[in-house]
């Protein structure tokens, strides 16, 4: 696993903490991760990669 530091301003971070917390995540870091993953996800990328890793093989 990959570790990363993320900047985020206050405001932006309020936001997700108001809409986010409890919700997908608990600690900050299941947050931005879930965000990241769902983004990743909903643009199509995650299901391009595993195609891709079956074609592959």
């Amino acid at each position: 696993m990959k570790r990363i530091l993320v900047s985020i301003p206050e405001g932006t971070w309020g936001l997700i903490e108001k809409y986010f917390k409890g919700k997908i995540g608990e600690k900050e870091s299941e947050i931005i991760r879930n965000i990241v993953i769902a983004y990743l996800s909903e643009k199509g990328y995650l299901k391009n990669n595993v195609k891709n890793k079956l074609h592959q093989n």
